[in-house]
């Protein structure tokens, strides 16, 4: 290919459409913070086992609180085109919803950096969720891991974004 792709604004894409991983050396630094959301749905009888402290494997919550923290600080390594960012926080909150039922998981990462940290936000997520499952699947195989999104991203050239 020699001419000119049109790559639909794709920030991922050279002018010939191939992948490359952005250049944001130019950008400012500043605070970026991004919150992503997401849950595993599961029995009562499941959620009922991980809440009273019954699972075989241990504290299912906490675990799958510390495999989030590091999935966002491995983002870069799972995501090809993501920048390896100096995260400056991770904070995974896990809340047993009865009316799911399950488990939902939302994250918090902030940044000072010159690219946003929701691939982070959403990697974490989406780690929790897969610990909350491993845990846990010897009693239950049926689970679901849903909504995985993200919810709040603030900072840079883009501003504010909020889901509805």
């Amino acid at each position: 290919m020699t001419g000119k792709t049109d790559t639909g604004g794709l920030t991922h894409f050279d002018d010939r459409g191939h992948a490359h991983m952005v250049d944001v050396s130019a950008k400012p630094v500043t605070d970026r913070v991004a919150v992503a959301r997401g849950q595993v749905r599961m029995t009562a009888e499941t959620l009922a086992l991980i809440t009273e402290g019954r699972a075989k494997k241990g504290d299912v919550l906490g675990v799958a609180r510390l495999a989030g923290i590091m999935g966002a600080k491995k983002t870069a390594d799972l995501i090809p085109l993501c920048h390896p960012l100096p995260v400056t926080k991770v904070a995974l909150d896990l809340t047993p919803d009865h009316s799911i039922p399950g488990i939902v998981v939302e994250a918090t990462v902030k940044t000072g950096g010159q690219t946003g940290v929701e691939m982070e936000a959403l990697t974490a997520v989406a780690t929790a969720c897969l610990t909350v499952y491993d845990m846990v699947k010897a009693v239950e195989k049926g689970m679901v891991i849903e909504n995985i999104r993200l919810i709040l991203k603030e900072g840079g050239k883009s501003g504010r974004y909020e889901a509805m």
